[in-house]
């Protein structure tokens, strides 16, 4: 086309004309092609930006009754696309960090989160997202939560004994080598860089830089020695805490070396890759005192509001830098808010999983169902709202398809490639979901129907006052339930009796998923082929 148009321009150019021309269009072409080789030579960057305990229904964009200002969150819903129907792959921690960095639920190999100084989860050669990003050129950086193991034991010193007894036994400081690398950790699973402290209320209470501990820990953690707490319980394992700890400046240190981390990536041949883990409003829910009061939710709400500010300081790093319109920016969590969000509906006229039922652990909606966010400039058009099924597990395939990485069998074998989705070419990929909490319960979703193969679906333990007030039914003793979302969101009538096939229609469903090992698309058609 572009040869045809000159064709004819050049039929009627003649001498200052011709000058000219040549002088332009050489010039249009120089910039074409470096324009060209540019976008060739520099992949587009990965921030992801997770929050933990965090509501559905805690963002003003996804929640026009929160009572909790998240403007930055908000922006990058109008810059990207917003999923209505977004999950992880569990109601807890670990296990959907899990699946977001395998593109595996998590279930498939274990279902509870790694205690204090436990193992890591990752089984050797189970490929990451950050170790596919890096062997793609990527530069890739873990900061905050990890909550993934380490192997502990590599740095204990033999014949080191726990004190207390239960859940509060652990390990004094001298039970370890500090001046020690620690294996097993982000490092041995493709970060090339690691920063954080591991998880806020487990030992132990210290920096970590890479693989190895800031400061070594000389004292036993006591929590008197903080800033009272500003809602709720410290929820803190006993163990070695650096002498001057304060889990007050988790967010504001972490933030401030995501903000270095970005800006000095700018100026780099590689792309990078940044997963960015926030501790909060995960308990101990302690915002600075500058947030206090800037919510109607009281301090959890300020929590989730200093996060949100977290989050634009970080937004602000790539835009100032020069590198927003290059980065695919992700926004999730982890899973549903905790069971302080019962107390806080109740106080404040809050429900952080608005308009779900459940909480975190809960294989209800609201256990799983979570903000998700994606801006993917030169992608996905500002503005767009989906409400097509999405998982976590799917950025894995995502991200894979959009490098022309070729995933081996053995991986990410339950990641759907959402790109057609982000794209605009279709407005569906997935049909089909199994969320999971503990390891006899399960639910699945299948189109707009749900089930929750289990007398019901609480986790934690069921709150009558919060039922009554928000008007659900009392059990009706079916040993499963049924929902139909599109005109049930709230999963307040159990249809279970009314469609017995469909129950055992989706009983076989999750059989055959379970048993066959996977359930990515291109895993389904190799099988077929």
């Amino acid at each position: 086309m572009i040869l045809s148009a000159v064709t004819v321009f050049m039929a009627g150019c003649t001498g200052q004309r011709w000058t000219l021309f040549v002088a332009c269009f050489g010039a249009a072409l120089v910039g074409c092609l470096t324009a060209e080789s540019n976008v060739s030579a520099k992949q587009p960057n990965v921030l992801i930006l997770y929050g933990d305990d965090l509501g559905f229904g805690d963002l003003g964009c996804y929640n026009a009754k929160s009572k909790i200002p998240t403007p930055n969150l908000d922006r990058l819903a109008t810059e990207g696309m917003r999923f209505t129907d977004g999950h992880s792959s569990s109601g807890i921690c670990t296990p959907s960090r899990y699946a977001l960095l395998t593109g595996r639920h998590h279930w498939r190999d274990f279902h509870g989160i790694v205690n204090a100084f436990g193992g890591s989860v990752f089984k050797p050669g189970r490929l990451t997202m950050a170790e596919m990003l890096k062997s793609s050129g990527y530069h890739t950086a873990a900061i905050g939560k990890w909550h993934l193991g380490w192997d502990w034991e590599a740095i204990r010193k033999p014949g080191a004994k726990k004190f207390g007894e239960g859940r509060n036994a652990g390990w004094g400081p001298e039970a370890f080598e500090w001046d020690k690398s620690i294996p097993d950790g982000p490092l041995a699973h493709g970060f090339d860089h690691y920063f954080g402290d591991t998880v806020i209320n487990f030992p132990p209470y210290c920096w970590i830089q890479d693989d190895k501990v800031v400061r070594a820990p000389s004292a036993i953690m006591d929590t008197s020695k903080w800033k009272p707490i500003k809602e709720g319980n410290w929820e803190c394992r006993p163990g070695p805490m650096d002498a001057d700890w304060d889990p007050y400046q988790n967010i504001p240190t972490t933030t401030e070396r995501g903000v270095e981390f970005i800006k000095s990536q700018a100026d780099q041949d590689k792309p990078f890759f940044l997963y960015f883990a926030f501790p909060a409003p995960h308990a101990p829910i302690i915002p600075n005192d500058e947030f206090d009061g800037k919510s109607q939710a009281g301090p959890y709400g300020d929590f989730v509001v200093e996060t949100d500010d977290a989050c634009g300081k970080l937004l602000s790093a790539l835009q100032e830098s020069g590198q927003a319109e290059n980065t695919i920016v992700i926004f999730t969590a982890d899973n549903g808010p905790e069971k302080y969000a019962y107390a806080r509906d109740q106080k404040f006229g809050h429900w952080s999983a608005e308009p779900l039922r459940g909480l975190k652990r809960d294989i209800y909606e609201g256990g799983h169902h979570v903000p998700y966010i994606i801006k993917w400039p030169g992608v996905t058009q500002g503005g767009q709202v989906s409400d097509a099924l999405v998982s976590q597990i799917d950025l894995m395939a995502t991200l894979a398809a959009a490098l022309e990485f070729d995933l081996p069998d053995d991986s990410a074998e339950d990641s759907h490639n959402l790109l057609p989705l982000l794209t605009g070419e279709t407005d569906k990929i997935r049909t089909t979901h199994i969320h999971n909490t503990r390891e006899n319960a399960y639910a699945i979703r299948h189109g707009d129907w749900l089930l929750i193969d289990s007398k019901d679906g609480y986790q934690s333990g069921r709150d009558q006052g919060w039922e009554e007030r928000h008007q659900y039914p009392a059990d009706d003793g079916q040993p499963v339930e049924l929902y139909d979302l599109k005109n049930d969101i709230g999963q307040r009538r159990n249809l279970a009796d009314q469609h017995p096939a469909k129950v055992v229609e989706m009983q076989k469903l999750i059989a055959k998923i379970r048993e066959q090992g996977y359930s990515a698309p291109r895993l389904a058609e190799e099988t077929v082929r």
